[in-house]
């Protein structure tokens, strides 16, 4: 069985950041960083209201991918599966 950290380190390894941001989305625990991840995840399901908002969903976005590099740097440090 796959883990939900390794789907995620792997997602982040592809550069498929929306696809991370998404899946650590449903993570509980997300330290400090919760609001950058969650943020960016909705303003990519919804960029237009967070326009409205008057906020930038780019800028957004990477806020919440710098999160992500920043709360699983040590997983993403690790040499990778098979390498």
């Amino acid at each position: 069985m796959v883990k939900k950290i390794d789907q995620l380190v792997a997602l982040m390894r592809a550069g498929d950041w929306d696809a991370a941001l998404s899946l650590a989305n449903k993570f509980s625990r997300l330290g400090g960083h919760a609001k950058a991840i969650r943020q960016a995840h909705a303003a990519a399901q919804n960029p237009a209201f967070y326009r409205q908002l008057g906020l930038d969903p780019d800028a957004l976005r990477t806020a919440g991918v710098d999160a992500l590099r920043a709360r699983y740097a040590a997983a993403l440090s690790r040499s990778a599966p098979g390498g």
